[in-house]
């Protein structure tokens, strides 16, 4: 039935229609200048500081607290950049400034700008130049907060390097600061192979006054495309948050300029996301926390920050409060265990729920070959096998459609101009030699929904990025250089047709037809692994028809 074929049509444009709106949307709106410039000596230009986190003008940097007590200047308070502090661990080097205690640079030393034999270099995250701004801030607001909008407070770091040159796991980097007799410690403590970074001010008030104050983290950032490679691509950049009524929360620069994004939810986090990588920041899991997504003012600068519950400590005594900032890949396993939900910021697509047990497939698989394209190709095996029981019914019904094109062609000639005989007499064929028309559109419609959930899994898992396969394919995440691959897969789609039946309608016929030299062009544009999924199920398609034609004969020539 030409409906049928029609049907099968629409699915496959379909899905090559939604490819290739994912890859256009993907693609870098403009390609940015890769910076390696250091930013040194460059000074903040404005208070980068939080006030009510609900009443905050559009102009302050600072979060707003509810409090309308203002809190007194920092008596060292200065208006230029500080020291520089370098701290270097396994995964990352992160640079400090002691005016105010920023994050102002982070490179990935795992991950580079592109291949290393094509000379790449770490990956750089956050950086602060002239002309590109995406730093981590954070401070203490309120009455005896040392971030105001006079100024931030400049810390004392005891040296300018720190390593794990010796054989510990941990490391604490010290920032001081005196504050009208109370001694404040601004703490940053690195494991030796993590992405996480504890943030934690340690008060001691040895005054005769109470003293009180709020955290704040927030990520600052411009909406420059992200420093990367001139062929990578770029899929959604912007913020992401948890909030009460909604796990994950996705708001564009647009959306932040539009209008002020607030929340208020118990533990949560608040991210920047952008291909492979995310920054975020994760306050004590126990707290109601208040988030905020905004624009500053008429400036390309967006902020993206919380401030946590009241720090109060009484006159004599000591007290601490501590908040997690993670910069690096979209780990899934880190993530997951640093924040609830914060995994999601590894976003799959409506069809997560396939995507992700595609993923812990894939990976239980590189765990064993240690290979991530061997690992899509034993996924694929694996996939065909287990949807084989579903396929082979469809496959036979296939076979049996393909014997019946000559009849199918006859009738077609008797009962051409008379579309309801034709009908009439096509079902009859069909109820005769017990063939459901429908079925032999199940195996590529089945596998439309698997092969969406695996491109997106391609483009979102930093584990693909700058993998290798075998021979002339040494980035999964990248096109095929010499476009063998998707040569083969159009080859592929060719030799398919050759065991499936033709529609009897000639201009769907020729639809058909050109459909491989359609999908031969898409992918001459995907990633590689994306490729090499297709292209091994093709053939696997093709050994499975292969089959079942030869069944069918034998079971005819023993009839």
């Amino acid at each position: 039935m030409d409906w049928l074929k029609t049907s099968l049509l629409g699915g496959m444009g379909l899905v090559a229609l939604l490819l290739v709106i994912e890859w256009t949307e993907f693609q870098d709106a403009r390609e940015p200048e890769i910076i390696q410039q250091s930013s040194y000596g460059i000074p903040e230009s404005d208070n980068p500081i939080p006030q009510t986190i609900n009443q905050t003008s559009k102009d302050e940097e600072l979060p707003a607290l509810t409090l309308n007590q203002q809190s007194p200047a920092a008596n060292n308070a200065l208006t230029a950049s500080g020291q520089l502090v370098t701290v270097r661990n396994d995964v990352l080097e992160v640079v400090i400034d002691t005016y105010g205690g920023d994050i102002i640079e982070v490179r990935l030393l795992q991950h580079l700008t592109k291949m290393a034999e094509d000379g790449g270099v770490p990956f750089q995250l956050l950086n602060r130049t002239t002309s590109n701004m995406y730093i981590a801030q954070s401070g203490l607001i309120g009455p005896n907060g040392t971030d105001t909008r006079d100024g931030r407070p400049r810390f004392i770091a005891a040296q300018d390097n720190y390593d794990f040159s010796y054989a510990g796991e941990g490391l604490k980097v010290d920032l001081t600061f005196s504050q009208n007799g109370v001694d404040l410690v601004k703490r940053f403590t690195f494991s030796r192979s993590g992405y996480d970074v504890g943030v934690e001010y340690l008060v001691n008030n040895q005054t005769s006054l109470d003293w009180s104050a709020t955290f704040y983290g927030q990520i600052k950032r411009d909406s420059n495309s992200p420093l990367i490679e001139s062929t990578g691509v770029q899929p959604y950049l912007g913020a992401a948050l948890r909030e009460a009524e909604k796990n994950y929360s996705k708001y564009d620069f647009g959306d932040m300029e539009d209008e002020t994004v607030t929340a208020s939810v118990k533990g949560g986090w608040v991210a920047m996301v952008q291909h492979y990588f995310v920054s975020a920041w994760i306050p004590p899991a126990a707290d109601v926390n208040n988030f905020s997504l905004r624009k500053l003012g008429a400036k390309d600068i967006y902020l993206m920050g919380f401030t946590g519950q009241p720090i109060s400590v009484l006159a004599g005594e000591s007290g601490s409060y501590g908040a997690q900032f993670y910069v690096g890949p979209k780990d899934q396993d880190a993530l997951s265990k640093l924040a609830e939900y914060l995994d999601l910021t590894i976003d799959y697509g409506f069809l997560w729920m396939l995507a992700k047990p595609i993923f812990f497939a894939m990976q239980a698989i590189y765990n064993q070959v240690g290979n991530w394209g061997w690992s899509i190709i034993l996924l694929t095996l694996g996939i065909k096998l287990i949807l084989y029981p579903l396929s082979a019914t469809s496959l036979r019904s296939m076979a049996k459609m393909r014997n019946l094109q000559p009849e199918m062609a006859r009738l077609k000639e008797l009962y051409g101009d008379d579309r309801q005989k034709m009908s009439q007499e096509l079902m009859g064929l069909y109820k005769k030699e017990k063939v459901n028309p429908a079925g032999g559109c199940f195996p590529m419609l089945l596998q439309m929904p698997v092969f969406l959930a695996l491109y997106w899994v391609l483009l979102e898992s930093v584990e693909i990025r700058h993998a290798p396969w075998t021979l002339w394919i040494q980035d999964l995440s990248a096109k095929d250089p010499y476009f063998v691959l998707p040569l083969v897969m159009g080859a592929s789609m060719l030799l398919m047709q050759k065991l499936q039946p033709m529609p009897t309608d000639p201009m769907q016929a020729r639809v058909m037809q050109l459909l491989p030299i359609m999908f031969t062009l898409f992918f001459m544009i995907f990633p590689a692994g994306l490729v090499l999924y297709w292209t091994v199920n093709n053939l696997l398609s093709m050994a499975q028809q292969w089959i079942v034609n030869r069944q069918l004969q034998s079971a005819k020539s023993k009839g």
